[in-house]
């Protein structure tokens, strides 16, 4: 993309910021694109933190709330995908303290029950393989998963 001036960068990313949540990380990425050299990147971040346009607290808790509501993902799923986004370890920790487990147990029910209404095996080690398997890509936890499998009675198709 062509190189853009201070003012553009810092009217686009002003608006780009305005419509949804963003971390430093996004921003850093859109500027990375428009090839802003660093020094000019830190003054544009410092000025849209300022004006509260990016808050990396407000956007940790934003994506933990919709991931766990709307994707219905798992505690180290949200954890890797933040710390991907550069996001500290202190903020990760504390949006994660809003995560109700009773809740999130509930929502692992029902993904496992729902999913087990797609999933063949040849025997119940199979099918609990597959789901096991399906409820890790979603982030949950090893306990929490085989609470729930030995809760439910396989059926084998």
């Amino acid at each position: 993309m062509n190189k853009i001036s201070y003012e553009q960068a810092l009217n686009r990313l002003s608006v780009y910021c305005s419509r949804a949540e963003r971390c430093v990380f996004d921003v850093r990425r859109k500027m990375d694109e428009w090839e802003i050299p660093t020094e000019k990147q830190n003054q544009i971040i410092q000025k849209l933190q300022k004006e509260k346009f990016i808050d990396d607290e407000r956007y940790c808790r934003a994506f933990v709330n919709d991931k766990t509501l709307y994707n219905r993902w798992g505690f180290h799923k949200i954890r890797f995908e933040l710390k991907r986004k550069q996001i500290p370890d202190s903020i990760i920790s504390e949006a994660l303290k809003n995560i109700d487990f009773e809740e999130n147990h509930e929502r692992l029910k029902l993904l496992i029950e729902n999913k087990m209404k797609s999933v063949k095996g040849k025997n119940e080690r199979d099918i609990r393989y597959k789901l096991m398997r399906f409820a890790f890509g979603r982030g949950f936890m090893k306990d929490d998963i085989e609470k729930i499998l030995d809760s439910i009675p396989f059926r084998f198709t």
